[in-house]
């Protein structure tokens, strides 16, 4: 393409040279600058013809390579309700069903790997997977550290969840469960200073969960439309304390 634009740029001189020679040359010359100038534009013409023709077959093989394309999308085992694994074992959720949706709408294929947080966040990083959707909240300190997304397409905040009945007043000198890279995670840690508490990592929701059912932990700290649809549909024994969550941000699909 490079070479073409090239080309068409020299003929585009040589025919100014030539228009230039005819406004200077004497009147028995001019039949043959002009046929020159002609031949010259003739020239300059195929060329931008070729360098379209060109340009549309880059086009049209880069439309073809996309719709031929399969897009890995990697995802969470377990965040219910945006990805779960349903009754009859089947992978349903909210985030499922707008992959579904924006796939036929913009007519691309997709291959949708359900790999746990942790695990998906490495596969793009790696390059193995394209895109995550798994509830990835849009967050400043993502994006610097190379993350691009999506548009938002849900509000969620991130709470502190007890055990049900609990009487605990305080979390200084206790601990505080959380799931490894979440906004849960940042949340209980950007406090733990100020409140006391320590922190206990853990790689996936449930085990998180049970880790404060069982007494371990005094608290853990997840996303509350996930946590609260957990609560009401596993019937666990949990509960969310009021006013325990912070300003929450968009979940967006990311990329790295």
């Amino acid at each position: 393409m490079k070479k073409s634009i090239a080309l068409l740029l020299c003929t585009a001189l040589t025919a100014g040279m030539l228009v230039g020679c005819g406004r200077t040359a004497d009147t028995a010359e001019a039949p043959a600058t002009e046929e020159a100038t002609d031949a010259a534009t003739d020239a300059t013409d195929a060329e931008a013809t070729d360098a379209a023709d060109a340009e549309a077959t880059d086009a049209a093989e880069d439309t073809t390579a996309a719709s031929d394309k399969t897009w890995v999308v990697a995802t969470d085992t377990v965040f219910k309700p945006f990805e779960y694994t349903n009754s009859d074992n089947e992978f349903v959720g909210i985030d499922v069903d707008i992959l579904a949706a924006v796939a036929e709408d913009q007519g691309f294929k997709y291959d949708l790997q359900s790999l746990g947080w942790d695990a998906a966040v490495a596969a793009v990083q790696a390059g193995q997977a394209d895109a995550i959707m798994a509830g990835a909240s849009i967050t400043q300190e993502r994006k610097d550290n190379g993350w691009i997304f999506s548009d938002g397409y849900y509000n969620a905040t991130q709470t502190f969840v007890v055990a049900q009945g609990s009487d605990v007043k305080s979390l200084k000198g206790k601990n505080v469960a959380v799931k490894n890279g979440t906004q849960g995670a940042d949340y209980a840690n950007s406090l733990k200073d100020q409140y006391g508490f320590t922190v206990t990592v853990f790689e996936d929701s449930p085990t998180m969960y049970q880790d404060v059912i069982l007494g371990n932990s005094a608290a853990c700290v997840e996303d509350t439309p996930i946590i609260k649809t957990s609560i009401k549909e596993g019937e666990l024994a949990l509960e969310v304390p009021e006013g325990m969550e912070n300003e929450g941000a968009d979940y967006g699909v990311g990329i790295m």
